[in-house]
């Protein structure tokens, strides 16, 4: 079976007509070129962070994420919601009826709920394993059966 040999160059300078017959001849065919240059001044390039995610914080030392206790019991509220069947709008609604907000302060939606799935996800192994959470769900199943 046949496959791609690659290899990559340093260029060097000045660059001729010969240097590229030559590869050509070798069966080389030239798949891209790079290009840099200097920029005047000592300017870095914008680094784009990632978001902390929901339910973390940085810690005051701003060297790690902590958690962040009104969202991760936010979190908490919509796992609940969801084990007792909740649809996305009314767990925004509840969300809403206790004056919880999401973290840019507005109300929350069927949407931004939605969003917020993934989130729940990833922090749900974590809060499952919790004793708090051994109590909420005799609770809930409790509350399942009388549904």
């Amino acid at each position: 079976m046949a496959y791609t040999e690659r290899i990559r160059e340093a260029a060097r300078f000045p660059l001729e007509l010969g240097y590229f017959t030559e590869r050509a001849s070798a069966g080389w065919r030239l798949v891209a070129l790079e290009w840099e240059r200097d920029l005047p001044g000592e300017l870095e390039p914008v680094r784009k962070l990632a978001p902390v995610p929901y339910g973390l914080r940085v810690s005051d030392d701003c060297l790690h994420l902590e958690e962040n206790p009104l969202e991760m019991q936010v979190l908490k509220m919509m796992m609940e919601f969801i084990v007792q069947d909740f649809s996305l709008s009314r767990i925004a609604a509840e969300l809403n009826r206790r004056d919880l907000r999401t973290r840019e302060g507005a109300a929350w939606t069927q949407v931004s709920v939605f969003q917020m799935l993934t989130r729940v996800i990833e922090v749900a192994p974590q809060v499952h394993s919790t004793e708090e959470w051994a109590e909420r769900r005799k609770h809930l199943s409790q509350v399942a059966w009388n549904s």
